[in-house]
């Protein structure tokens, strides 16, 4: 009877994972952290001798102050339950429960966060330190601007394809999220410093099946997101700068950037690629003493009346 059971629990997981991957469009490495995050769940009802399909609202909330009492951060319990709110959703559009007891389930209140951005400045700092006598240090520069100047995520960078670069016509053609495709379009000092790495990528021995991508290791093959991050890392090190920072700090600063550029905020979504303007309006920040400033200087309240 515990066989049955939990053969029956593989199979609905497995109907999940194919879920998520065929209908949300997934991407392997999104796949993955769902996944993992729905096996806290499964164990936890594993050990509370549960059943996917009895669970009640009251079982989900004892199984969120759990991931509170060992210590778990808010912002990865909120995470672990919004997994948890996809996988009911699924059990109750695939008919496996009537009902879906996540619908009154609450998250962690998390406190405002806003992560780290580098001025151009900065990422002019952080292009300049690199040594381009080492044979990534075209390659190397051309990452960090591509990255600054069309704000991509790391994922999108890594699988960046000759074959959707449009660079006389200055844009190219990114995959983000659920494969979703997007045209964003790329400066002329990025389109430069492609240029100068494409000349060191054709004297490469590339391996077969990487032709197109075009960010490659001294192996021939693409980069993973990985070994951008240990890049960026070093190169920050390098050049003196003390903010923590990852390849997600460079789109964030171009999303800011152009905020603080006076860019609409619904073209920086579109160029973000996000799906929820309310993403856009978390991921992106203003200057508060900027913002003021223009409030004194420009609203009609504030300015002298002449009589």
């Amino acid at each position: 009877m515990e066989t049955d059971k939990k053969t029956e629990a593989n199979h609905v997981v497995k109907a999940y994972q194919r879920y998520l991957k065929l209908q949300r469009g997934y991407s392997a490495n999104t796949l993955d952290a769902y996944l993992r995050d729905l096996e806290k769940l499964l164990h936890y009802l594993e050990q509370e001798g549960m059943q996917v399909q009895d669970v009640q609202l009251s079982d989900l909330q004892h199984f969120a102050a759990s991931l509170h009492d060992i210590g778990i951060h808010p912002r990865s319990q909120c995470r672990i339950l919004s997994g948890v709110r996809s996988f009911f959703r699924f059990l109750q559009l695939d008919g496996y429960r009537d009902d879906d007891p996540t619908e009154l389930l609450e998250s962690p209140v998390l406190g405002e966060h806003l992560p780290e951005v580098l001025s151009p400045g900065e990422i002019d700092q952080l292009e300049h330190s690199i040594d381009l006598s080492k044979w990534e240090g075209h390659r190397n520069r051309a990452i960090i601007e591509v990255l600054f100047s069309c704000g991509l995520r790391v994922s999108e960078l890594v699988n960046l394809k000759l074959s959707n670069l449009y660079l006389d016509e200055q844009y190219i053609r990114v995959f983000g999220k659920g494969s979703k495709e997007r045209l964003v379009p790329i400066s002329p000092k990025a389109i430069r410093e492609l240029h100068l790495w494409f000349m060191d990528r054709n004297l490469m021995n590339i391996k077969a099946g990487e032709e197109d991508y075009v960010f490659l290791n001294r192996r021939g093959a693409h980069l993973t997101r990985t070994m951008i991050l240990i890049m960026i890392k070093q190169q920050a090190n390098e050049a003196g700068i003390t903010k923590t920072i990852s390849p997600h700090t460079l789109r964030h600063s171009f999303a800011t950037a152009l905020l603080e550029g006076g860019a609409d905020l619904r073209a920086i979504q579109a160029m973000l690629g996000h799906e929820s303007i309310g993403t856009t309006e978390i991921y992106t920040h203003i200057d508060m003493s900027t913002l003021r400033q223009e409030i004194l200087e420009h609203h009609p309240r504030n300015m002298k009346t002449k009589y």
